[in-house]
């Protein structure tokens, strides 16, 4: 069945009236999903005890009367023993029984069964075997598997990748493998490369690491690390490039897309005599064959002398590249509000996306007029999500003025953004109070004039107060 089924309570019940009708359980329940199981328990448990259903008709079936509410039922479930998978899966379980008697019987054939048929044990009950070990009462037939694996190594480096994605199961069995020195270096670098999980990621590639500084590097293991999609990984390659006296491949990888390998490229040419700086200076001299991360490295080095150098990028053809000046000037706090405002116009959501970011800081400099006209919708929707970021940053009427307009606007997107706005109602603490009990004003018109567009967001009592608040009409 996989793990594309949420076994909650509800699904527990579902199995459980399945399991009643007669079917059997292999059709009925998940066997690779261990949350199948202490859904079903809960689920018996429940239906048993508030009379939903029938006390013989839970004791008739293998499967039910193993999770009865009655504590002598589940033992007597037990004590004919059983040969098939849910008859352990359920006894995994029954190992944390709240009722002694069932409890020490149930431990007593999963330590048999766990001697008699170790590899089978391990590779179907280990996922059960984590989740029932968060309980109190769960914890001895954790310890029991942890033991059974650190005796018999050989038995996790089988089970590596076997767990699917049960997380807990899969780092056990590679933390087992791993402190007893199972893998080669090539063969950690691989699971480095290849693993979903980013704690196994970080643990291969410090084993990797670790081998290659005791026992020499190993050029195949380099390029496996390198090659691999995750940053974190592609860095440990990065690290590695020194002790396998390859340093000067490091500026290659100072384009790296992920600022950590960037940062790992720029200490590993520094300490290797280099100038990251002068290189990502000849990196961005040639504008037509620019990488778009050559100009985030530039930035990333720190010198606001090269903010006259990024402004020029501003206008670059290529989409990325812009992206990256703006982001650039960000980060060296040196944003020209008159050459980034036009960015919002931009073609680009990206571009449009990180002008308004750079723009943040300075959008109550910005007129609020120039940033309404944005939000026609004629314009592309990422140009209104851009004005509409630097007009919430204005708070108060502006803020609430822009968020009504928007709330019906053609994108879904946009207008969700727009009614959240409203309902956090921070627009609140900056409204001008002095000008809101002047009627000369206006403001309290204006207010009034808003918040009766806003009605179907509020209920009529959080409405009325709001308004009482604001001395306007309830």
């Amino acid at each position: 069945m996989g793990w594309g089924k949420r076994w909650d309570t509800l699904a527990g019940r579902e199995a459980v009236s399945h399991l009643m009708r007669g079917l059997p359980a292999g059709h009925v329940l998940d066997f690779d999903d261990p949350a199948c199981w202490t859904a079903l328990d809960h689920a018996v448990r429940e239906l048993g005890r508030y009379g939903r259903e029938p006390a013989d008709r839970l004791r008739a079936q293998p499967e039910t009367a193993l999770c009865h509410p009655d504590g002598r039922v589940r033992e007597a479930a037990l004590a004919p023993g059983g040969s098939s998978p849910a008859f352990w899966h359920l006894t995994v379980i029954r190992c944390a029984d709240w009722v002694e008697p069932v409890r020490l019987r149930a431990r007593g054939m999963l330590a048999e069964h766990l001697r008699a048929e170790p590899e089978t044990a391990l590779r179907t009950l280990t996922p059960l075997v984590l989740r029932v070990g968060r309980r109190e009462l769960g914890v001895w037939a954790r310890e029991l598997f942890e033991e059974t694996l650190r005796a018999a190594p050989h038995l996790a480096l089988a089970r590596l990748g076997g767990f699917g994605r049960d997380t807990a199961a899969r780092r056990l069995v590679a933390r087992v493998a791993l402190d007893h020195g199972l893998l080669g270096v090539r063969e950690l670098a691989r699971h480095a490369a290849d693993d979903p999980d980013p704690v196994l990621r970080r643990w291969w590639s410090d084993a990797a690491l670790a081998a290659m500084a005791a026992e020499g590097p190993d050029d195949e293991a380099v390029d496996i690390l390198l090659g691999a999609h995750a940053p974190l990984v592609r860095s440990a390659g990065v690290t590695a490039l020194r002790r396998a006296g390859r340093a000067d491949e490091a500026a290659r990888h100072l384009t790296d897309r992920s600022p950590l390998v960037r940062a790992c490229a720029r200490w590993l040419v520094s300490g290797s005599g280099g100038d990251p700086h002068a290189a990502y200076t000849k990196l961005c001299a040639d504008p037509g064959a620019l990488v778009p991360w050559a100009v985030t490295g530039l930035a990333e080095c720190g010198r606001r002398e090269d903010a006259a150098l990024l402004r020029g990028f501003l206008t670059h053809p290529v989409a990325g590249v812009r992206v990256q000046a703006v982001a650039g000037l960000r980060l060296l706090q040196a944003v020209p509000c008159q050459d980034v405002r036009p960015l919002l116009d931009d073609p680009s959501a990206a571009v449009a996306r990180e002008a308004a970011r750079a723009l943040l800081p300075l959008a109550r400099r910005l007129p609020a007029e120039a940033l309404f006209a944005r939000l026609s919708p004629e314009l592309p929707a990422h140009t209104r999500r851009a004005a509409f970021r630097l007009l919430k940053a204005h708070g108060g009427v502006t803020q609430l003025r822009a968020a009504v307009v928007l709330l019906s606007d053609a994108d879904p997107g946009v207008r969700r953004n727009a009614a959240a706005t409203v309902q956090e109602r921070r627009w609140l603490e900056e409204l001008p109070y002095a000008d809101l009990r002047a009627e000369e004003s206006g403001v309290r018109a204006e207010l009034d004039a808003l918040l009766g567009r806003c009605t179907h967001l509020f209920s009529d009592y959080v409405m009325n107060v709001m308004r009482g608040h604001l001395g306007l009409s309830v």
